[in-house]
């Protein structure tokens, strides 16, 4: 049969994340990966998780083993909205459920909001996740830059005033690739637009708890008038990626359409991962354990950017995020990063080439991600330095 006959329209023009493929690659040999996008190993809180999964299996077995409900176990749910409420100043009219991580979040919103051929403005860069995700139902993908304090608001509006838009996706805080973080002037301008003009607001918040320097911004979702952000988080970056325990929040018409998705999709996120995140909160103070993170990604940040001072060219900038696990590296004219990689991973060294951020991911770009969090502080100066060595050999 010709490929065209044997899979669907809409996975016809996916790719494989180049992200997750490039994995692959560096497993086989002693690469130091500055590509990650993943907590610090060393802040996984294994023994105590260790010590809470047997007493849940010991005393809630049953429950824990068992089918559950959709919407999610419902003492984590009440903890999530105790947390976030304060931040997202939480209508009424709001509900919230749990996900398998944030990314499902992003999915189902996007598979109960969006008809095929409707319009998504997101960030360029953005997650290539959510980009993947909007191409999977056939979305038209816009893309607007994000300048120094956040997505670029003007070229937004051009946007809504011309074409199909449903909804503007965007990682406000801590932006995923850059680590910009959008100022509290643009958060308030891009509700009133999402206002003006009728459409929705992703808010995905994968970040936002790891702040280590800078003041607090207040989230899109408190900004909210009348139930139009859906508002994505996730314990990925504090807890531990590996239980997949993600959620939204959103009015409470959009949650019920996201939950009979949802049932169709995995019916419901592991209830004895849910149960081990309620549990961890319970017994600890998870205020405390984020300070700690906040400071090891700090630490860790630091050292980064002190070895892109010592060691980059000239003509290279890079980006000083206050929080969050990413920095975006932008090289001189002409320089393009799929090519660089290449000759950096035969120096055992890796980073995220800027176009598997980017709606056209085929074009060569000259940006780079750096991720600080996943590696060992030992190897962040020798790493920055030997990808410097292979810059000014390319240049």
């Amino acid at each position: 049969m010709k490929e065209t006959q044997k899979f669907a329209d809409r996975v016809i023009d996916l790719k494989a994340s180049a992200i997750r493929e490039m994995f692959k690659l560096m497993a086989k040999g002693d690469v130091v990966a500055l590509s990650g996008g993943a907590p610090a190993p060393e802040s996984f809180p294994t023994e105590e998780l260790a010590e809470i999964s047997a007493k849940i299996l010991r005393e809630q077995g049953t429950v824990a083993l068992q089918y559950s409900v959709t919407e999610g176990y419902q003492p984590l749910r009440d903890m999530v909205v105790e947390r976030t409420r304060t931040a997202n100043k939480l209508a009424e009219y709001d509900d919230t459920i749990i996900t398998t991580g944030a990314q499902q979040a992003i999915d189902l919103a996007f598979k109960a909001l969006v008809n095929d051929g409707e319009g998504i403005i997101v960030e360029r860069p953005s997650f290539v996740g959510t980009l993947n995700s909007a191409r999977s139902y056939r979305a038209k993908l816009f893309d607007v830059p994000v300048l120094d304090d956040g997505m670029d608001l003007d070229r937004v509006e051009q946007l809504l005033q011309t074409e199909n838009i449903k909804l503007i996706y965007t990682i406000p805080t801590f932006q995923n690739p850059t680590g910009i973080t959008m100022s509290d002037e643009k958060r308030q301008r891009l509700i009133d637009l999402a206002v003006k003009y009728d459409v929705y607001i992703v808010e995905d918040n994968p970040y936002g708890d790891l702040r280590f320097a800078g003041e607090p911004k207040k989230n899109i979702k408190s900004l909210d008038p009348d139930g139009r952000v859906i508002y994505c988080g996730t314990f990925s970056k504090i807890l531990s990626p590996g239980l997949r325990i993600g959620w939204v929040s959103a009015h409470r018409d959009i949650i019920e359409r996201i939950v009979v998705v949802k049932q169709a999709n995995d019916v419901h996120t592991p209830i004895f991962n849910q149960m081990m995140a309620a549990e961890f909160m319970k017994q600890y103070d998870m205020d405390e354990h984020i300070a700690r993170l906040c400071k090891l990604y700090g630490r860790k940040c630091g050292i980064m950017l002190d070895a892109l001072d010592n060691y980059f060219p000239e003509g290279c900038t890079y980006t000083r995020p206050e929080g969050g696990l990413f920095l975006w590296c932008t090289l001189p004219e002409g320089t393009d990063t799929k090519e660089l990689l290449t000759r950096c991973i035969e120096r055992k060294v890796a980073f995220v080439p800027g176009n598997t951020c980017m709606v056209d991911i085929d074009a060569p770009t000259r940006y780079m991600r750096l991720n600080y969090s996943a590696v060992a502080e030992d190897k962040i100066d020798w790493a920055v330095k030997t990808m410097s060595d292979v810059i000014r050999e390319s240049l």
